[in-house]
């Protein structure tokens, strides 16, 4: 198969959809690979570091979208890179469909197969191709939720850790999974007052087990997620429901009474954000104010930190993708039903239930979609 890796070209997103090493596997399995000139810059890998993996360098990404029958990318093809999708074009990637109608009506117009790292299950039900991105994400929360604190951009000019003699921030993490539990790490390395609010008491009896009394485990009902946001310095909501849309778990009326000052840093926003006042930034634009409380909402923090994230992101992603060059997307899809979520849009279709039912689509079951007699395109 030849697989195409271009260049990202969301606001300031650095990562890389294969890194040479994982270019060096894909050749070694018989693959051609082409890869977008200087695609890899952001991570400090060069053309010629593709070149010696054994890809060819392509000028722009209409040249790789027109040589490639699968594309590799990082973040969700933005509406430039949709229009150049084809039918028999297998797309893996993130995402992220339930809060994007028009990504979803392009990907559906364009008939091609469409796979989304963040719906890929594992045998315990956790998504291993989000984990990666969730534990940079949940530490990049509290280091961007320390600089929006400080005075210059908008904070109440509070150190988060303090120092002896004056309170730490109070750090509230809403949500005790993976992107919450790495958060919790970070915050209560800065020495913060760190709080976490779950409605799984497994998941708070672990998390209690894991950082012992540094960190005040709190059941969540509305009474207490009030309380604790309103107490808070920094709020971090770390939910997520896979596939689906956010749940907005902060209202605008909670926000409206929060201390002037204070910060919220929103890591769902991907899927459309759990603070009622929340809408997507960008790195160059990370924050905006709403009643005095600092929003920060940027949908691919992880691109931040681009050597730390794509490395993370290959490692977890490399098996699945030489699966599908290996096999074709459908015997790939068939033979793992842990990989067969990631099905997200196929042949026209959406064939992940969360997003049907958030976008008000026909839902077909992606083993019933595969089963179709025109699916020899993608096999």
């Amino acid at each position: 198969m030849r697989i195409g890796v271009p260049k990202e070209i969301k606001n300031h997103e650095y990562r890389v959809g294969l890194t040479p090493d994982s270019v060096h596997e894909m050749v070694a399995h018989g693959h051609e690979v082409v890869v977008e000139t200087n695609a890899g810059a952001g991570i400090g890998a060069s053309d010629a570091d593709y070149e010696a993996a054994g890809a060819k360098i392509l000028p722009g990404a209409r040249d790789v979208f027109d040589a490639a029958q699968m594309i590799v990318k990082v973040k969700e093809p933005q509406a430039a890179e949709r229009a150049m999708l084809r039918p028999d074009h297998i797309l893996f990637t993130y995402l992220h469909l339930a809060p994007d109608a028009a990504q979803t009506a392009d990907l559906v117009k364009s008939g091609a197969t469409c796979i989304a790292y963040e719906t890929v299950v594992d045998a315990r039900g956790g998504l291993p191709l989000l984990v990666p991105m969730s534990q940079v994400a949940g530490r990049l929360s509290v280091t961007a939720g320390a600089t929006a604190l400080e005075k210059a951009h908008g904070g109440s000019g509070i150190l988060i850790g303090g120092v002896p003699g004056v309170e730490p921030a109070k750090v509230v993490v809403i949500g005790g999974g993976v992107v919450g539990s790495h958060a919790i790490t970070m915050a209560i390395g800065l020495g913060a007052d760190v709080r976490v609010l779950d409605r799984n008491t497994a998941v708070l009896g672990n998390l209690a087990q894991i950082f012992g009394p540094a960190l005040t485990t709190i059941y969540s009902t509305k009474a207490a997620l009030e309380a604790q946001v309103l107490a808070a310095d920094l709020v971090i909501g770390a939910v997520l429901v896979a596939g689906a849309a956010a749940p907005k778990l902060v209202s605008a009326d909670l926000v409206r009474r929060m201390k002037p000052g204070s910060v919220l840093v929103d890591v769902a926003i991907d899927q459309g954000g759990c603070f009622e006042t929340s809408k997507a930034t960008t790195h160059s634009d990370p924050t905006y104010i709403v009643d005095e409380v600092v929003h920060y909402c940027v949908a691919n923090m992880p691109g931040a930190v681009p050597k730390t994230s794509t490395h993370a992101l290959n490692n977890a992603t490399l098996p699945f993708a030489l699966a599908l060059a290996d096999k074709g997307a459908k015997k790939a899809l068939l033979d793992d039903p842990h990989f067969l979520p990631g099905l997200n849009v196929y042949q026209g279709q959406v064939t992940c239930e969360a997003v049907a039912s958030a976008l008000g689509y026909d839902y077909l079951a992606p083993e019933t979609a595969l089963a179709r007699d025109k699916t020899t395109r993608a096999a």
